[in-house]
């Protein structure tokens, strides 16, 4: 179904823009908030005066949030867990998790739906931005590590992660080079062999065969 979003939309559009949605997402969601309605002839008509409405007010929110925004940006969370030799999470961090963290740290209240991520199941250093408006989208800095453990390992496991991957790309660069050095040799073998039965060998002619019976006899 088709769209007009009469106010902005994180990840899908700001108001006045015509969006091509799903059904159950347009029905169940959009509309129902009042974030948007069908775009009909005469919706389509108001679309320029909803975008000057919408700009205002999106100027508006910028200016009043843009102290949150510095406040939030950079900021560091830490969370100490349980997680596996492999890294990965007894569970997870979740929005809400990241939410309530930056309210302890700052006094800022953010809802978890503005917390733009999945949840987070590995040891690590993750970035995750907070959605304030269309235009603020402070990050900060999720700084997951074991517990009983300092939060600057999950630094260290960034950092030996990316060198494994490094390292893992470096083979496979290393592994392509070498199959395309065999691939070639197999190539040159074959084209030796081909060459070697073209060349042309000695014949047996019906009066050689004869002279040999002679001979023999």
């Amino acid at each position: 179904m088709k769209v007009m979003l009469l106010k902005d939309v994180y990840n899908l559009g700001r108001a006045g823009d015509v969006k091509k949605v799903a059904d159950g997402y347009g029905r169940n969601y959009l509309i129902p908030e009042g974030l948007a309605v069908l775009a009909t002839p005469g919706v389509m008509k108001q679309a320029e005066r909803i975008r000057d409405r919408a700009s205002q007010e999106r100027a508006r929110l910028n200016q009043e949030l843009s102290a949150v925004a510095e406040q939030i940006s950079g900021l560091e969370l830490p969370f100490a867990v349980k997680a596996g030799d492999t890294g990965r999470l007894y569970g997870s961090v979740t929005t809400a998790m990241i939410a309530e963290a930056i309210e302890k740290a700052t006094g800022l209240q953010i809802a978890r739906r503005q917390v733009d991520s999945q949840p987070l199941k590995m040891l690590g250093v993750h970035s995750v931005n907070i959605h304030l408006t269309m235009d603020l989208n402070p990050e900060v800095t999720v700084v997951i590590h074991r517990e009983g453990e300092k939060p600057e390992s999950a630094y260290a496991l960034t950092a030996e992660v990316i060198v494994e991957a490094e390292a893992v790309e470096d083979f496979a660069e290393l592994r392509a080079e070498l199959e395309a050095e065999e691939a070639e040799l197999e190539v040159q073998e074959l084209a030796e062999v081909v060459e070697d039965e073209e060349l042309p060998g000695e014949e047996s002619t019906a009066e050689d065969i004869q002279e040999e019976i002679s001979d023999q006899a």
